[in-house]
């Protein structure tokens, strides 16, 4: 069996990152991969501008306290006022520029209004309440780099400096597949020995965040030559084909051998648990290959699989850089004195005091266990915890994300 980290390595050294790049409006690239970094076309701000509702002035007009001011001007924003009058005050709001003249702005809250003057009750520092040109970007500098997938913060520093498109890379395109004579869909009759086909709903909600097509295949009979079959028509037109079930050694799974006959395996077996039964290979002939990952049927198996290994390999076709999940040190509120060989990750709930407790059923097939809990505690192998150790705990809201 591979440790953990040498499947993964081998994954992303397999992961081949999609070439092709479309431009979007700025508008609609959240959620997308950016495909090449960005540089600004303007400075931000484009004119010093006022930090604040108050007065703009020339600190050399307030030699006492209270100063009185004539009022020459009002700036509100989106205008540009005309060059300050020597020992006048402009009335000025949050955004507006800063005329010719003036070196500071004194809030309203500091100032008492008089018909068309005002008393100034602080003397500023220079350009106190200021904003400078370039102050929050320099016209030219980079803001954002490639292989960031883009959240609403990113498109908005990109407007705000007048990127109106953005370079993306395509969405993958991933087929799903079931195998199982046993799953149904819920609806459906339920005759003994059969189960409901929790995974189909799993593995596509975990995809559609990601940002990728999913293209549902549906359910595949325990049965070589049609495992065979399914797979030959996933791999049309597709980056990634994933599958559930049939990775075991039972008689009745085929993943692995319909994909070593349909191309070749170059992964199986890996030990974490749960979830070391993972086939991972390439279908097709060499030039034209599409990479397949068949995953464990046990629910929860199937679930950190998916987060642990096939993420991270989606996450480099789609040209993403930052793939390494955060994670945290929270001390353990539980005794785990019979630790497995392999490397485990428990299903999880933290606290708000730096605590973390664990699900007390760690079966792969307890899917309740990952909804109790709100991550994962990633322990490594034959490794004892004991109340009060610092274990390494990895959110799902990151691991979802």
């Amino acid at each position: 069996m591979l440790s953990f980290d040498e499947a993964l390595a081998r994954l992303l050294t397999s992961a081949r990152t999609v070439s092709e790049v479309r431009c979007l409006p700025t508008l609609a690239a959240a959620g997308r991969v950016l495909a090449r970094a960005q540089q600004a076309t303007v400075d931000a701000p484009l004119l010093d501008n006022s930090a604040m509702d108050g007065y703009a002035l020339a600190i050399a007009d307030v030699p006492r306290l209270p100063s009185r001011l004539p009022v020459s001007q009002r700036i509100p924003a989106g205008s540009v006022g005309t060059p300050l009058q020597p020992g006048t005050a402009a009335r000025i709001f949050t955004g507006a520029p800063i005329p010719a003249g003036a070196d500071a702005v004194v809030m309203q809250e500091l100032c008492e209004h008089a018909d068309d003057a005002v008393l100034i009750n602080h003397r500023p520092q220079a350009g106190e309440h200021i904003r400078r040109a370039g102050s929050d970007i320099a016209a030219g500098s980079e803001i954002l780099p490639a292989g960031l997938r883009l959240r609403p913060q990113d498109t908005a520093l990109a407007a705000s400096v007048g990127i109106a498109e953005l370079p993306v890379f395509r969405r993958l395109r991933v087929a799903v597949l079931f195998t199982g004579d046993e799953l149904r869909m819920p609806g459906e009759p339920l005759p003994p020995g059969a189960i409901y086909n929790a995974n189909r709903f799993l593995l596509t909600a975990l995809l559609q965040p990601l940002g990728c097509v999913v293209r549902d295949l549906g359910q595949v009979p325990d049965d070589l030559p049609a495992t065979r079959q399914a797979l030959r028509a996933a791999a049309i037109d597709n980056d990634l084909v994933l599958s559930s079930g049939g990775v075991s050694v039972g008689e009745e799974d085929h993943v692995k051998a319909a994909v070593a006959a349909e191309g070749r395996i170059e992964m199986w077996k890996i030990a974490i648990k749960p979830g070391k039964p993972l086939a991972f290979g390439q279908i097709g002939s060499p030039g034209s290959e599409v990479a397949c990952i068949g995953l464990p049927g046990n629910p929860v198996s199937c679930l950190i699989t998916f987060l642990m290994l096939v993420r991270p390999f989606l996450l480099k076709m789609q040209g993403v850089h930052r793939i390494t999940p955060p994670s945290y040190r929270l001390r353990a509120d539980f005794d785990w004195l019979r630790p497995d060989a392999r490397r485990e990750f428990l299903r999880a709930r933290s606290h708000a005091d730096g605590g973390v407790e664990i699900f007390a059923n760690q079966g792969a097939a307890v899917l309740s266990s990952a909804v109790w809990g709100d991550g994962l505690i990633d322990n490594p192998p034959q490794q004892m915890i004991r109340r009060g150790d610092m274990v390494r705990f990895l959110p799902f809201s990151a691991l979802l994300n």
